[in-house]
């Protein structure tokens, strides 16, 4: 658990920020070639923290000539598996050195609650980063079984320039799901942030520079989706796009791939999560903190959220009972207080959008259980509804907002219907004492991941990633994350030729 330090504190880490404005390429910050700049602000005070470099496709191209060059010339991609692994390690150490100052600055940037910043974002950076930089040297590569006159080498090499599109929401954590399987494996990488949320990439680029991290292997360019992302998607010179986002987006950079280079494309998208609890679950107490966490953990801002729940009529009332009397005790406001959970929404037009689904929830009849309200123009308050039908637009759409749709069954097929009544396959929970049922249940749902008596995304060593139009092209995390990184080749070598006639 990390050390919590106290809001005075934390203020006076704020107050005492220098934030990096620019773009970071071939090892050092640079304005945007335009000269121009975008505002960035706190979501929930709506003070002006910086005003960042608002680069375009000139910038994409001079960062993505920069990371070619890298990889072409080996001072990364030809280094010895073990020296990359020493520098990441550094790396590590330097993040964790830093791990107050880049909390506060994540905090501030995207709302979150610090001491989520604080838990979760910033060790399980350096925990998923360390963890790829310890597989490098243990990733063996294999040979074929192709008889006494030849022998087959199939090994990985990195994939190349890799372009990394990232989301708002989790800021650190998805910069290290995509850099520490592209590092480990050799590739260089020219990253944008989400506009929105672009403080922390930039810090981290300088602490992998210092950590030891060649100039041009690590590049950071800011701006929009359309003026960075798209002219990334698009470049020939890329080898790879991972993309992190929304589905609609997702979409966009495999028609990117599609009309120029056919650049590899993986891709992390949207979802409408069920967690099912059948009327045999035991402990509501401890089934109702789950669903708490799944429906309303980082402000709902999580594309695995379990915002249906799908619960059995016999166990509803007494369930939803305790769900609502624990989140009622879920404190929301300044994100830097450590006291609170729930923070801001990342934006004003994020708000409005999430605000629209409390009204149209309202409009359609639907029991407020909970909440259903807005505070000081950005926080949502947390919010179930009741009597929700699979077909309403609360229980199929992306809210991405803490808003918990309530779903009644009658039985366990009718909640496995329901739960994969949606063209999203992220994840899901389901909750029985019975074990082969609860087995059989996670068999029949189609996501990604699936929990068993628990809210969860699995861990460093699972893969990560969803069916359907939750996901296409590859997973996060785990041993898998490295082959989508690399490409594989097949070495043949003849032992026939010039061999002795006793093939000896």
């Amino acid at each position: 658990m990390a050390d919590l330090l106290s809001l005075e504190d934390y203020q006076k880490i704020a107050s005492g920020l220098t934030v990096p404005t620019q773009s970071f390429i071939d090892g050092s910050f640079r304005p945007a070639l335009s000269g121009k700049t975008f505002t960035s602000t706190n979501p929930a005070t709506g003070e002006v923290l910086a005003q960042i470099a608002a680069c375009n496709s000139d910038d994409v191209d001079f960062a993505v000539a920069k990371a070619r060059e890298a990889f072409e010339d080996g001072r990364w991609s030809k280094l010895h598996p073990t020296e990359r692994k020493d520098v990441l390690l550094n790396f590590c150490r330097l993040v964790t050195e830093y791990r107050h100052e880049l909390a506060v600055m994540e905090s501030l940037d995207s709302g979150k609650p610090i001491a989520d910043c604080e838990t979760i974002d910033v060790p399980e950076f350096t925990h998923t980063v360390a963890w790829h930089a310890e597989a490098i040297d243990k990733i063996y590569d294999q040979t074929a079984p192709v008889g006494n006159d030849a022998v087959s080498l199939i090994v990985r090499e990195p994939i190349g320039v890799v372009g990394a599109v990232l989301p708002w929401n989790f800021p650190l954590l998805m910069l290290a799901w995509k850099i520490g399987p592209a590092l480990a494996a050799g590739c260089s990488l020219v990253i944008k942030p989400a506009a929105q949320t672009t403080l922390t990439a930039l810090r981290i680029a300088e602490l992998a520079s210092q950590a030891g991290v060649p100039d041009g292997v690590f590049n950071i360019v800011t701006g929009s989706g359309r003026d960075v992302g798209e002219p990334l998607g698009k470049h020939m010179d890329v080898d790879m796009v991972a993309f992190t986002g929304s589905t609609d987006t997702g979409r966009r950079f495999l028609r990117y791939a599609a009309d120029s280079n056919l650049k590899k494309v993986v891709l992390e998208l949207g979802g409408k999560n069920p967690c099912i609890v059948l009327d045999d679950a035991e402990n509501l107490d401890y089934v109702a903190e789950q669903v708490c966490a799944a429906a309303f953990w980082n402000m709902g801002e999580n594309c695995s959220a379990g915002s249906r729940l799908i619960v059995h009529e016999g166990i509803k009332d007494e369930l939803l009972a305790r769900i609502k009397a624990l989140a009622a005790e879920w404190q929301i406001g300044d994100p830097l207080d450590p006291a609170n959970q729930l923070g801001a929404m990342i934006d004003s037009g994020h708000f409005a959008k999430v605000a629209g689904y409390l009204e149209q929830g309202k409009a359609a009849g639907h029991e407020v259980v909970l909440g259903g309200e807005t505070k000081d123009g950005i926080y949502i308050l947390p919010t179930i509804f009741d009597g929700v039908s699979p077909e309403d637009a609360l229980a199929r759409e992306e809210i991405f907002g803490p808003v918990l749709s309530v779903i009644t069954v009658s039985s366990y097929d009718e909640a496995i219907a329901i739960a994969n009544d949606t063209e999203y396959g992220l994840a899901a929970s389901v909750f029985s004492a019975n074990a082969a049922k609860a087995l059989r249940a996670a068999r029949a749902i189609r996501a990604g991941t699936v929990t068993v008596n628990c809210f969860g995304e699995g861990d460093i060593t699972t893969p990560f990633g969803g069916y359907k139009q939750s996901g296409f092209g590859g997973r996060d995390n785990s041993i898998h994350a490295h082959d989508q990184y690399t490409e594989l080749k097949t070495i043949w070598v003849d032992l026939s030729v010039h061999a002795p006639d006793d093939r000896g």
